[in-house]
């Protein structure tokens, strides 16, 4: 089965189920990423748990933010739930825009849609996760994000079947690197690019996490997703859109200039 994997968004929505709150035993991999959630966890309470100021640093938290972000932390295990992939915001989540998606559609996220958070690990599209501030470069006291993820994630990674299109941001692949190509040669990690005149690749920023977004939308709106990448290669023509083979273990999304 094809894996779609998405990084988080620093911006989330508010809110939740009623009555909701974190329950780890039932997201996505529980059992192979519990103990890594659940270190983490702690260790993000006790961070919060002390000076605001050397909190809001370690989180990369500027002052406007502060407040709310470091509430959303303290109250992380209580405060309500909903779906990962309704909770973050953010350009490429709203060239996704989850909550439009037509009803297949959405059921084929909730299958092949794979969001790697920073706090909980791999979650699936549907997980349910409340809200909070933690990205893959805060410093957690005595617990390096990098070290505490690395190994777990990437052992889930390299554990999953079928193709694995990569469309993290290089700072959350470095929390769960791809299994080297001798491995998997089905793992591919995705670099967003825009042709210039004459022609060549040009790395893209802003315009990559829009054109990412876009992209997962449109798939999953075409219909099954392929189960081979060049059955997705395919797919992403039959949608206007250019996957291609790039360098060895990358495939280059060409991302229109009309987008």
């Amino acid at each position: 089965m094809t894996t779609l994997l998405l990084p988080p968004s620093e911006t989330k929505r508010d809110g939740g189920a009623g009555g909701s709150s974190l329950e780890l035993a039932r997201l996505a991999h529980a059992e192979a990423l519990m103990e890594s959630r659940s270190a983490v966890l702690e260790a993000l309470a006790a961070l919060v748990a002390g000076d605001d100021q050397s909190a809001a640093r370690a989180l990369k938290v500027g002052a406007k933010l502060a407040s709310a972000e470091l509430a959303r932390d303290r109250a992380v295990r209580s405060s309500p739930t909903m779906a990962a992939i309704e909770r973050y915001t953010g350009v490429l989540y709203d060239a996704l825009d989850a909550g439009t998606l037509s009803p297949a559609a959405r059921s084929r996220a909730d299958a092949h849609v794979i969001v790697h958070s920073a706090l909980f690990g791999l979650v699936a599209a549907s997980d349910a996760i409340p809200a909070y501030r933690l990205s893959h470069d805060s410093r957690l006291p005595g617990l390096p994000l990098t070290r505490r993820w690395a190994g777990p994630i990437a052992r889930v990674v390299a554990a999953l079947p079928g193709p694995i299109i990569d469309l993290r941001s290089e700072g959350y692949a470095a929390l769960g690197p791809l299994p080297r190509r001798s491995e998997r040669p089905d793992a591919f990690f995705v670099r967003a690019v825009s042709l210039g005149p004459d022609g060549a690749a040009r790395a893209l920023n802003h315009f990559n996490k829009k054109g990412k977004g876009s992209f997962v939308r449109d798939l999953l709106e075409r219909g099954p997703l392929p189960e081979t990448v060049d059955g997705l290669i395919v797919a992403a023509s039959d949608t206007g859109w250019t996957l291609r083979p790039g360098r060895p273990g990358e495939l280059e999304l060409v991302v229109p200039s009309t987008l």
